[in-house]
């Protein structure tokens, strides 16, 4: 196991890269705690791919340095790196038994046939495929061969790290929610400091005890997934975590309140830093709050019942605004109003968060 630096890391796939845009990974500096159960979030093309490729040495870094502990490793060939990677689609060996596919990376290091045949069971009891472990993966389907991708990536317990790379993106539903609880398990059990890429924010949240949030290149977050929700460091992050997103805001910062055209909001805080560029107050639609008179004047479009709760699609101050409204309240032509407590508000200078300071 290792503790994972980055240090100012860029790369460009380009072979002259002149300008900032230039670069997939913006300039970073950032650690991955040994034994941590990282998730690496973030919309397609932000570049989380080409990032675990610089740790797992598939990719050389155009700037900076990757460092396994106290060793530079960023020369290293991924072999000496002693890492696991799962890929997104299945690497799998079609003329091999699954018992042969999960026993290769052990057999290929030498242990002996009693502590392969353990571990092979092991982990073929942890994917649910104990009863396949004689058949040839040839005939198998694309989730079957992409179990066994995954539980050869997880078969040694001796590696510095596990990169997962979207691997969950051809298993059934059902088979998800339980391979992230396995992984979460194995994860306790060996202390394998572990980092999982996905674009989807529920594999994220329930795998992870810290989410790397990236947009545009950059980390723009580390947090819990409870920092996420309620504190998102950048716009990006408010609007991508969650179902829907944060509602955000165009608005005027004067001290401790926000002017939404001819409306204000209190921010129960003096925001000092947020008097230039592109001002934005963010609030999530579960501490949005439908009033009967007090707040700002909201216009209801549209109600979406989703079963455990309804999605009120409104407009307030000329701007989109979504409501969670619990199952079982009442939504009466009385509710005209809706309500931001002023605990529950972010705001945004030029899409990043700025704390208040007490009046």
């Amino acid at each position: 196991m290792a503790r994972i630096t980055l240090h100012n890391l860029a790369h460009s796939y380009l072979s002259n890269p002149a300008a900032e845009a230039d670069f997939a990974l913006k300039r970073m500096n950032h650690v991955w705690e040994d034994g941590g159960a990282y998730a690496l979030l973030g919309s397609s093309g932000c570049g989380k791919t080409t990032l675990l490729n610089i740790i797992s040495g598939l990719l050389h870094p155009s700037e900076g340095r990757v460092l396994f502990g106290d060793r530079d490793v960023t020369d290293a060939p991924t072999a000496d790196r002693n890492i696991a990677q799962v890929f997104q689609f299945p690497v799998v060996y079609d003329t091999m038994t699954v018992r042969d596919n999960l026993a290769f990376p052990l057999r290929n290091r030498g242990r002996d046939a009693a502590y392969v045949a353990e571990r092979v069971q092991a982990i073929a009891r942890m994917i649910g495929m104990e009863d396949a472990l004689g058949r040839k993966a040839k005939g198998l389907t694309a989730d079957a061969k992409q179990k066994i991708s995954l539980g050869r990536g997880m078969v040694r317990e001796d590696v510095n790290a596990i990169l997962f790379d979207e691997p969950l993106t051809v298993i059934d539903p059902h088979m998800k929610w339980e391979l992230r609880t396995q992984l979460k398990t194995l994860h306790r059990e060996f202390g394998h400091t572990m980092i999982y890429v996905t674009h989807d924010q529920t594999e994220a949240l329930t795998f992870a005890d810290k989410v790397v949030v990236m947009y545009d290149g950059r980390v723009v977050q580390t947090g819990t997934p409870e920092d996420l929700f309620e504190r998102p460091a950048h716009t990006f992050v408010g609007y991508f975590i969650g179902s829907p997103g944060m509602n955000l805001f165009d608005a005027r910062i004067e001290g401790n309140r926000a002017h939404l055209g001819d409306a204000t909001v209190d921010l129960g805080a003096v925001y000092d830093g947020a008097t230039a560029g592109r001002t934005q107050i963010g609030i999530r639609p579960e501490y949005a709050v439908l009033t009967a008179g007090s707040g700002l004047p909201v216009t209801i479009r549209r109600v979406e019942d989703v079963g455990r709760h309804r999605l009120v699609r409104a407009e307030t101050a000329g701007q989109p605004l979504n409501v969670v409204v619990p199952e079982g309240m009442p939504l009466g032509q009385d509710l005209t109003h809706v309500a931001f407590p002023a605990d529950r508000i972010n705001v945004y200078a030029d899409d990043w968060r700025i704390e208040g300071r007490t009046a």
